[in-house]
């Protein structure tokens, strides 16, 4: 097929969604219009949308989601944040550092920005207004420190990813993620710490008694626990990431019932409920971009895009820099998976062209998500912060650019070094 008849499923499907069609929606019409317009068989749209959701590695994404609701509703947040304060004491800038080290913690268990920054914020706005922090800027915080879920395993982005492009594995993508997501959250507390200082955000005293530390230890424990259950069990072998989300979400019953007991019978139906919901939109959307999938390489869309990139520019770091540019805007409108699934088509054999490690490059799209989740116009984790807080999202922008340039030179240092994200895989034997 003519790659020129293929840029008109890519037409099509921006003409969608500048209309304000949804996303699923447009991925899936434009898909279908382009295999019956263009006689590539109708029963190919069926196929491609059951094709699209029947592969095991997608077994793990709806228990990882589940996972996440089931620690969010059984208190986890709210005892990670008084652990956290214990350890960071009474200093300036100390609850900002404890809700980016919350968020951290959050996202070795759910691997969801959203669900991290909606517990997270649940429980600090309060505590950090009261000291002195602009909503604004606490929203704006937040938001990004629950960006840094979808870095740090498990990832429910890097899940999509290792199902797009089976030749990564889940393993290597949840180590290579570690000191990226580590970074990220680093360079959060840079800005932090500076504007903290110049406004007198916080209180600066003394630490926290040594037996409230000791007391908050003990409550915590459970939650700290399960990132080591999690990765230490795939680490030494003992399950595989599909078993690892079954195991979180075991375990996570266990402590909200029988440790916690903040989960009854009617908040485990509630979690099961909107568990199943969200992960219904994710494989729904996954379902219709089999189609799009389908329709854009039989009409080679996705070589002819590729071409079109590759004739910008033959510059290695010229082509990086762009692809980045791209994804950030990209990231901007669009959800993590969704960018995957439009983009990945086109970039990976860009990406081979140049013969670039997938797994680094995964690192560097996630990152590039991981930023557009608290960027304007969309910004879902943005969304759901200023919704708590009770502001206009136009309000946190002043504040959410200094974040923006702050995760963009962890970005930076990961793209010029990739050792930073190949280093753990390489140790661990999986690269």
């Amino acid at each position: 097929m003519s790659g020129a008849n293929g840029l008109w499923l890519f037409a099509g499907f921006f003409v969608l969604l500048l209309a304000g069609v949804p996303l699923v929606t447009a991925l899936g019409l434009s898909g279908a219009v382009a295999i019956i317009w263009f006689d590539l068989g109708a029963v190919a749209v069926a196929g491609n949308v059951y094709a699209g959701i029947a592969k095991y590695p997608l077994l793990a994404l709806p228990v990882f989601i589940l996972a996440g609701m089931v620690f969010e509703r059984a208190g986890v947040a709210a005892r990670l944040v008084a652990f956290m304060s214990a350890v960071v004491g009474e200093r300036r800038g100390g609850q900002a550092l404890v809700a980016i080290l919350v968020c951290m913690l959050l996202g070795g268990i759910s691997g969801s920005g959203p669900a991290d920054a909606a517990a997270v914020a649940m429980v600090m706005l309060p505590s950090m207004t009261r000291q002195g922090y602009p909503p604004a800027f606490s929203s704006s915080l937040i938001a990004a420190a629950g960006a840094t879920a979808i870095l740090i395993p498990p990832s429910i982005a890097f899940v999509v990813f290792t199902v797009l492009v089976p030749a990564v594995g889940v393993p290597e993508l949840f180590a290579a993620g570690l000191i990226p997501g580590l970074m990220a959250g680093t360079a959060l507390m840079v800005p932090t710490l500076i504007f903290a200082r110049r406004h007198g955000w916080g209180t600066a005293g003394p630490k926290q008694p040594r037996h409230s530390l000791l007391k908050t230890t003990r409550e915590a424990i459970w939650g700290l626990l399960a990132p080591v259950i999690i990765l230490g069990g795939m680490r030494a072998g003992i399950f595989t990431p599909t078993e690892a989300a079954v195991v979180a979400v075991a375990y996570g019953l266990f402590v909200g019932v029988a440790i916690y007991r903040s989960l009854s019978w009617h908040d485990m139906y509630r979690v099961l409920v909107d568990a199943a919901e969200l992960s219904a939109v994710v494989m729904i959307i996954i379902g219709t971009a089999g189609v799009f999938a389908h329709a854009g390489s039989t009409l080679g869309a996705f070589d002819a895009m590729a071409r079109l990139m590759l004739g910008v520019t033959s510059n290695e770091w010229g082509m990086l820099a762009l692809i980045m540019a791209v994804l950030l805007v990209a990231g901007m409108l669009l959800d993590a998976t969704s960018i995957f699934l439009i983009f990945l088509p086109i970039l990976i054999p860009i990406a081979q062209q140049f013969h670039w490690n997938l797994t680094w490059f995964a690192v560097l799209m996630t990152m590039n998500m991981a930023i557009g989740q608290f960027t304007p116009p969309m910004a879902v984790n943005l969304m759901v912060t200023s919704r708590i807080a009770g502001i206009g999202m136009e309000q946190t922008v002043p504040w959410v650019l200094w974040l923006v340039l702050s995760m963009l030179v962890a970005l930076l240092l990961v793209a010029i070094f990739p050792q930073l994200a190949l280093f753990i895989p390489q140790r661990m034997g999986f690269v």
